[in-house]
């Protein structure tokens, strides 16, 4: 009998501290249920949308980062707060992301994953093309080849093209997890949620629609 078709469709940004919050609950997720989990950019705070680190700012994000870790237990490193003159624009590791999704899309959401750690766990400064020969150390692709395709206009129209698809899903604030059964289309989460919460409702929508083995790995 043919698989049914089913999918999350996870849209967030790699610089979204609630999407850092709920990725515990992504890599659960992903262990729990046998179905793919696409993944599609949001747009923070992109290219025009980016916002200058002044004392106001850091103040906001300060306080928004200590909310998410009491929430989620997840750590940060607050140490790109301290930069003069830093400006938080999410363009670039979302063009990075979609660059690995052009190069080797079994590694994109390692790679999101991998960005996400490196900014809110390690304090590595995603928006600066420089750390990104070293953020792809770990990865099996030809970093000459990625970088200069990063570099390339064709991956800021890539990353834009998942922005726009993100608007068309509705999804106006991140992270939002939304789950599609052939032409069905549930929300999922829209907001922080730890996998408790989720999985039992979950599980239980599904169950009523399929056998348990076309969902559960």
């Amino acid at each position: 009998m043919e698989r049914p078709e089913i999918e999350f469709i996870y849209v967030g940004d790699t610089m979204c501290s609630w999407c850092w919050g709920f990725a515990p609950t992504v890599e659960q997720l992903q262990q729990h249920y046998s179905f793919p989990m696409r993944l599609v950019n949001g747009g923070l705070r992109p290219g025009p949308n980016a916002q200058l680190l002044d004392e106001g700012l850091r103040s906001y994000l300060t306080h928004h980062w200590d909310q998410v870790a009491a929430a989620s237990g997840q750590p940060f490193n607050d140490s790109v707060l301290a930069a003069d003159g830093w400006v938080y624009d999410t363009e670039l590791p979302a063009r990075a992301v979609v660059t690995m999704r052009s190069h080797d899309e079994s590694q994109e959401w390692a790679f999101f994953k991998r960005l996400q750690r490196a900014f809110y766990s390690e304090g590595v400064d995603v928006t600066d093309l420089a750390r990104y020969p070293q953020l792809l150390a770990d990865f099996s692709v030809d970093g000459d080849s990625f970088m200069a395709d990063l570099s390339d206009e064709k991956s800021r129209l890539a990353a834009w093209e998942d922005f726009e698809q993100a608007q068309v899903l509705q999804a106006h604030g991140f992270p939002t997890l939304l789950l599609r059964t052939g032409r069905d289309m549930a929300t999922v989460t829209r907001g922080y949620r730890p996998f408790g919460d989720i999985e039992a409702p979950l599980t239980t929508y599904l169950a009523e629609r399929y056998e348990p083995s076309d969902f559960l790995t």
